[in-house]
């Protein structure tokens, strides 16, 4: 006589807020996936910054320090505390915080494969950016056109104490300001 694996239930669960070591939340979700078969959900944004190279892309925890899971808080609760990574499940007092499972499918809706939502807005006239790389690196302009089949965009800037209209490349401009993401 064979036995049936136990049913899923794992729809019927809650989504808890874990919270993480500080930079560990993939990992520490995808210890919590290996180790126990829990599901997670650790959202990370990619996006561009200005370093003394550059423009360069980073990916960082959509919400630091925190991580999703949908588990028997009663069963899995003191193995899932102890897991590397995981400094415990977010409490308000004596109640556990639990997410609505709309928000969080919602949430996953947006991101690709390896739970990265990739930050890349178009660049639009009238737009205040960035230099990040090259002589003018660190100076602010202003976007004026968007120049048609090619990667360059018209800026305008103050450069000793002159306004100039220059065309630049793309590659080499940050917003100032970040985007909106939901």
């Amino acid at each position: 006589m064979g036995t049936s694996p136990p049913p899923d239930t794992s729809a019927e669960l809650p989504w808890f807020c874990l919270r993480a070591q500080p930079k560990r939340e993939h990992l520490a979700a995808l210890g919590l996936r290996k180790r126990f078969g829990i599901v997670c959900f650790a959202p990370r944004l990619r996006c561009r910054k200005l370093t003394r190279r550059g423009a360069v892309w980073f990916v960082e925890a959509m919400f630091p320090g925190y991580f999703f899971a949908k588990l028997d808080y009663v069963t899995e609760r003191r193995r899932v505390e102890h897991s590397p990574g995981v400094t415990g499940i977010l409490q308000f007092g004596d109640r556990v915080a639990t997410i609505d499972a709309a928000t969080i499918h919602n949430l996953q809706q947006r991101v690709e494969a390896d739970e990265v939502i990739t930050i890349d807005p178009e660049l639009r006239v009238g737009e205040e950016v960035q230099i990040a790389r090259g002589p003018l690196q660190g100076l602010e302009a202003l976007v004026t056109q968007l120049l048609p089949a090619s990667e360059r965009v018209r800026v305008l800037l103050d450069f000793l104490g002159r306004s100039l209209q220059m065309d630049v490349s793309k590659e080499t401009l940050i917003h100032t300001r970040p985007p909106a993401i939901l």
